[in-house]
């Protein structure tokens, strides 16, 4: 194993930023306090909470009122499909959902199926770009609610939202963004996107874990799936945590701050990575590569080798990286994602995710570079023999 070890696994998670860590150090000492309290200790509390709210909300372009603070993005998105299931109509209880959805909005479906609920299928391209003419196809009177990922989390894929939102605005449909993967990586607007909801997180993009949320359009009808509490007004019992919310809207005015510096950083670096795979690497399938995609993201399919032994020898020489989604990881089975835009399941089985982050160098990508190519040689001259 190389001295240090090279971090390609950000959108698992990353590594918090240290003016987070301050940001919330700071909060934890003056704002130590319940927000529910009525003392001078709690209005503290609470008036931190909203200023928290307030930054996210304008950075993401919601209002504050619409912001529900959770406790990470599945959480957010169970919340949302949840509770605007319980108010659609008995004669559009069906959900469309993309095959390349992250699991918590594949198993929120799975859960509203077993609930009765019909689920249909918005198809993808080659791609992983949602299929227009198949789109308009889908039985729109009797769909009540969609599901759609805006970065696809494996790919980095980025989608159109103006069709569905289109379509969803002309057949009254409510609809939630799942818009994890792209806080802190591209701009996003609550507002912008018209959609009923969307599922933010911030630990992807050097935020604090185990702090979510969900905006919500006002007025929709929504049942919420926990009671208990008023809190985050009756939407989401519980008392808050102040000193997380604040760590992440910490982490978005960072991003804010340095955007283009950010994109064109990792731009560079993915690039420079994919070009030297595939000039001695191949023969290699960078999977979505002619779509929109997250400028951290590479997706990278190694023709006749398995994805697991390359995973595990990348480790062992200090390079983490994963098959997939770290909410399906172990998972033995080709992924429904890249199934879904025709790829072979041999070629899906041999495919990575490799995310990367602000804090890698170029000298850290030629180094990770020159491990993935003696460990893909190593394997295939395995595999020949």
């Amino acid at each position: 194993m190389s001295g240090r070890l090279i971090y390609l696994d950000a959108n698992a998670t990353t590594r918090t930023d240290d003016r987070v860590w301050e940001k919330m150090r700071e909060v934890s000492e003056i704002a130590f306090g319940n927000p529910g309290s009525s003392h001078q200790i709690g209005r503290k509390a609470r008036q931190s909470l909203e200023e928290s709210r307030s930054t996210i909300a304008a950075i993401l372009g919601g209002a504050p009122e619409e912001l529900i603070f959770t406790s990470g993005g599945t959480e957010s998105t169970n919340l949302a499909l949840q509770g605007l299931a319980a108010s659609v109509p008995g004669n559009r209880r069906t959900l469309a959902i993309t095959d390349s959805e992250h699991p918590a909005t594949a198993e929120s479906a799975m859960r509203l199926r077993q609930a009765g609920w019909n689920i249909v299928k918005i198809a993808v391209d080659k791609q992983g770009l949602i299929d227009r003419d198949k789109l308009n196809e889908l039985p729109w009177e009797q769909i009540g609610l969609l599901g759609v990922i805006y970065a696809q989390n494996e790919t980095g894929v980025i989608q159109d939202l103006g069709d569905i939102q289109r379509l969803c605005k002309q057949h009254d449909v409510l609809w939630h963004v799942d818009f994890v993967q792209a806080i802190g990586r591209v701009p996003v607007s609550f507002q912008q996107s018209e959609a009923t909801a969307a599922s933010i997180a911030v630990h992807k993009c050097h935020g604090p874990r185990g702090i979510g949320g969900l905006f919500l359009k006002r007025d929709v009808p929504f049942v919420p799936h926990s009671v208990g509490g008023f809190q985050e007004q009756g939407r989401r019992p519980g008392t808050e945590a102040v000193v997380l919310a604040a760590g992440m809207a910490e982490a978005l005015k960072i991003w804010q701050e340095k955007e283009t510096e950010l994109t064109d950083h990792l731009l560079q670096l993915r690039n420079h990575f994919e070009n030297e795979l595939r000039r001695n690497c191949g023969p290699i399938v960078i999977n979505g590569e002619r779509s929109p995609r997250l400028p951290n993201t590479s997706h990278i399919s190694f023709v006749d080798i398995e994805a697991e032994p390359l995973l595990v020898a990348l480790d062992l020489a200090g390079v983490c990286c994963s098959t997939g989604s770290a909410c399906k990881s172990g998972s033995a089975t080709p992924s429904p994602a890249l199934l879904a835009m025709g790829i072979e399941p041999a070629v899906a089985m041999s495919s990575l995710r490799f995310s990367l982050h602000k804090n890698l160098t170029l000298y850290d990508i030629d180094e990770a570079v020159r491990i993935i190519i003696e460990a893909v040689k190593r394997l295939r001259t395995i595999r020949e023999k």
